[in-house]
């Protein structure tokens, strides 16, 4: 957080030489007045300087997609970035020529920089935000591989009366999973292991 206190013969000389100590402008900084000062007798005797504290305001969506900006041109896959927020959810869509790069085998890759850009958001952030992050329309294409893989592996437990493990897999793909299989009344699903190793289980309801 960047902040300072400044002093000047006024309140808005005080200002003025904060914002110009923090190269910034009056809308992006919140204003403390710590002491408004006294002019005194003949503007000399007895006068007190004001004294106010500027701290810069810091926008948590900006930071993380400068975070995207600087990580992505690091692999060697500059993206642009597009960024969509509803309510306490912020989604930010990545399109660039090696966008593979940044998706990475069964999108490791894509959910590792998704952790990452939440932490840094919600180090900005005074409310916990969601972050999702995407490319290539990857998380409808991965949701649709989701479902099928569900209902295959659902199949499999009611013909083997086994249960069945799937990989482990970040919150919103079990959840996927779940709502996939639960209309299914000859399987029932469940999720075991810690963080970030949870998995889905899928069992077979014995009548």
């Amino acid at each position: 957080m960047k902040q300072v206190t400044a002093t000047g013969q006024t309140v808005e000389e005080a200002v003025e030489s904060a914002l110009a100590q923090l190269s910034t402008s009056k809308d992006q900084t919140n204003i403390d007045i710590i002491d408004e000062g006294k002019k005194g007798i003949f503007g000399i005797f007895g006068s007190r300087p004001a004294v106010v504290k500027v701290t810069v305001i810091i926008n948590p969506i900006d930071e993380a997609k400068k975070f995207l900006k600087q990580v992505s041109e690091q692999m060697g896959s500059p993206a642009e970035i597009e960024v969509k927020q509803e309510g306490k959810q912020v989604c930010f869509t990545l399109s660039g020529e090696k966008i593979a790069l940044l998706i990475g085998k069964r999108g490791q890759t894509l959910n590792s920089l998704q952790y990452l850009t939440q932490l840094v958001i919600n180090r900005f952030s005074q409310s916990y935000l969601t972050v999702i992050l995407d490319a290539e329309d990857y998380r409808n294409r991965r949701n649709e591989t989701l479902i099928q893989l569900a209902q295959r592996l659902a199949q499999k437990a009611v013909n083997t009366g086994k249960e069945v493990s799937l990989e482990p897999m970040p919150s919103y793909e079990r959840k996927a999973i779940h709502t996939a299989l639960a209309e299914n009344r000859r399987v029932k699903t469940s999720s075991d292991g810690t963080e970030p190793h949870r998995f889905v289980v899928i069992s077979p309801v014995r009548k």
